[in-house]
């Protein structure tokens, strides 16, 4: 027997030498990281399977669906990977039609979903909508999912451990399982299920979604549903002028809802509790970002990027944060105090902070990219006003529009110097028709100036302005001249602004904007009496930065010295590592347009430091409108009152630069989310109040 036991013992030695397996010890390190449950929830055969596939790198760290956000990280350390990539998986239901949806075929005996599906592709109008037999609800193993009252999925979040299964059983894609990163990454696409109101509008906010939850009284929800795609919702939400509206399906047969105002009266409802709701951040990917320029577009990027794990450093050459929406927007629009709250937020993520620091003068490229920094953002706004080209325009007592707001703003808040300080005439008229312009004239009435005018070689009808702003100032006793050209402007004998001549002009044929070209009525000079002029004819980008032979003088520019970059969605510039957005790279626009310039660029940005393909998806959606959700008639609605904007009566709101709109009640904001249609492609609600 002894000899027998000593025989076996050699032979299993010999046998563990030739057959020996050898096993990653990181497999078992891992394996120890995860639930421990076997549930199968990750899609492998027990939480060993798990291990092998992440160490063989056939899954992410974040694999365990059960473990959660802290064992993503850990493995991801293990296997010295981007702990960035340790997101937690969560599933979305993408598709709200469901029942509403018309059939355009009946089925008898059909009770799958990939049955439906292989039939002529459903038996649904809405040929991209849910099906609602529930197979991803039937997938679930962990009663994440249920159909709702309405013929579509509801997800509990709770509950869901973002498996896949749901995803994997939907054969009309509804259903998306996303970190969060994912979200915020995510552009619209024509293949979306999304309303015409959210494909307008440039920060592409899901509005339906927002204003639902305001109906159903959950405010925090529409906040954090609105910031998903806009960080600076307290800004949009005085001065956006919402071209959302007008793709409101509602408004085809009534007043479309007042969507705007809504967003507003959400954002202050956060403001006014006193706290900023808290904003969750992927973890760090070890990255470096410089922001150059801390307005709409600087503050965008500098968010998302930061939502996205990236280290973020905002340079500004100005004394405090908001570009044109702190020195071009005056405090009865947008009051600096609410502008602070909100930028605070943004910086409360970990974002580091530089003004009164210059591009050129007090740093460059060369020394961004010494200091450690990967990628750079250019949003430098458009600061540089466009002058008249005639004589005397630079007369004592002529200004420029955005060079005169400015310098008031920093006056009023204390951050200018004694060159910022404009004298203000008693007769002062403003040439433009644009917004500018009109915070020009309502700035001025409120300094007390006796008379102010408008000049403008259009109607009113052509003012490019916004037409609540236009009827603000018309109703605090703004003259308005129109169909006038100026000529020259006219001195004293100590060089200060006397007259302005103008020419009468009448409309001709429609010049390439579609306006009506304002052409010159001979022989009608026209002379008025001033004190001050104020031009606000327009403004661009001031390339201040092209200095020769320093890096940025590589950068390609277009005709309109705006920073050209070969894709408006992806906004690279020429140089790769340096992109751009906001009114730099569009010339000058909404506020809104630099939000979303700002969030694509962030887009673009976070794939270049992942080492992806910059090109954006062929079927993103960027500014066209997916044809079949554009409706010529919406049947069943009866038509109900859009809630006005309250304002201050205007015989107090010229006395001071007071807060002139104000927010509506709670009460109003109820009723106007319940006449959202909350539409979806095709789909709406035809019983909305």
């Amino acid at each position: 027997m002894l000899g027998l036991g000593a025989t076996c013992g050699v032979m299993l030695s010999l046998a563990s030498k030739v057959f020996y397996v050898y096993e990653d010890p990181r497999i078992a390190e891992v394996e120890g990281l995860l639930a421990g449950a076997n549930c199968g929830g990750c899609g492998y055969t027990g939480c060993n399977a798990a291990a092998v596939a992440v160490v063989e790198g056939d899954a992410e760290p974040s694999v365990c669906m059960v473990a959660g956000r802290e064992s993503a990280e850990a493995v991801a350390v293990v296997m010295g990977v981007d702990p960035g990539t340790a997101e937690t998986l969560l599933s979305y239901n993408t598709c709200t039609g469901g029942d509403r949806a018309e059939d355009k075929y009946y089925y008898m005996g059909i009770n799958t979903c990939q049955a439906l599906a292989a039939l002529y592709g459903g038996k649904r109008e809405c040929e991209v909508g849910c099906l609602g037999l529930g197979d991803c609800v039937k997938a679930c193993q962990f009663g994440a999912l249920k159909m709702g009252p309405h013929g579509f999925p509801v997800v509990d979040e709770v509950k869901c451990v973002g498996c896949g299964k749901c995803e994997q059983a939907c054969p009309m894609d509804i259903m998306e399982i996303k970190t969060m990163s994912q979200r915020l990454l995510h552009l619209n696409q024509f293949g979306d299920r999304i309303a015409p109101c959210q494909q307008t509008c440039p920060a592409e906010i899901d509005i339906p979604k927002y204003i639902f939850q305001i109906k159903n009284e959950d405010y925090e929800g529409a906040v954090n549903t609105i910031r998903q795609r806009n960080p600076l919702l307290l800004a949009c939400g005085r001065v956006c002028p919402h071209p959302c509206e007008e793709y409101c399906r509602r408004g085809i047969e009534d007043e479309p809802v007042s969507i705007n105002q809504l967003k507003r009266f959400v954002a202050d409802f956060e403001m006014n509790s006193g706290h900023h709701l808290p904003i969750a951040c992927a973890p760090s990917t070890g990255k470096k970002v410089a922001v150059i320029g801390g307005g709409p577009a600087g503050l965008s990027c500098a968010y998302f990027l930061r939502r996205l794990g990236h280290g973020v450093t905002l340079f500004d050459a100005m004394p405090k944060l908001g570009g044109m929406i702190r020195y071009g927007i005056p405090e009865y629009r947008l009051p600096k105090a609410v502008l602070e709250w909100e930028i605070q937020g943004i910086l409360d993520l970990g974002i580091e902070c530089h003004t009164n620091v210059m591009l050129g003068r007090d740093f460059d490229l060369g020394s961004l990219v010494a200091s450690g920094y990967d990628a750079v953002f250019l949003g430098i706004g458009a600061w540089k006003d466009y002058s008249l080209g005639v004589e005397g325009e630079d007369l004592n007592g002529c200004y420029t529009g955005i060079d005169f707001l400015t310098r008031f703003a920093k006056d009023q808040q204390g951050d200018g110097d004694e060159g910022d300080k404009i004298p203000i005439g008693k007769k002062c008229a403003v040439i433009g028709g644009g917004n500018t312009a009109i915070d020009c004239v309502r700035t001025l009435v409120r300094l007390g100036v006796e008379e102010v005018s408008i000049i403008y070689r259009r109607t009113r009808k052509e003012m490019p302005a916004n037409e609540v702003e236009i009827e603000a100032a018309d109703h605090e006793g703004v003259k308005f001249n129109f169909l006038a050209a100026p000529v020259r402007v006219i001195g004293d004998e100590n060089g200060n602004v006397a007259q302005l001549e103008y020419l009468k002009m009448e409309l001709g044929e429609p010049d390439a904007s579609g306006r009506r070209r304002p052409v010159p009525i001979e022989g009608s000079e026209t002379l008025i009496d001033i004190d001050m002029l104020i031009t606000a004819i327009g403004q661009g980008p001031d390339l201040f930065f092209k200095e020769e032979g320093k890096r940025l003088a590589d950068i390609n520019t277009t005709r309109k010295d705006t920073i050209a970059s070969d894709d408006p969605v992806a906004l690279q510039t020429s140089i790769p590592y340096v992109f751009t957005g906001g009114d730099a790279a569009t010339g000058a626009s909404l506020v809104v347009e630099a939000i979303g310039g700002g969030r694509r660029a962030a887009c673009s940005i976070h794939m270049y430091l992942s080492g992806e393909n910059i090109t954006p998806p062929p079927t993103t959606l960027f500014k066209d409108k997916i044809p079949v959700s554009l409706f010529d008639a919406v049947e069943g609605i009866t038509p109900s009152p859009r809630t006005p904007m309250p304002e201050l009566p205007v015989e107090d709101r010229i006395k001071s630069f007071d807060e002139a709109d104000l927010v509506i009640k709670e009460a109003d904001a109820i009723f106007e989310s319940n006449r959202c249609l909350n539409c979806c492609r095709i789909c709406y609600n035809k019983d909305a109040a």
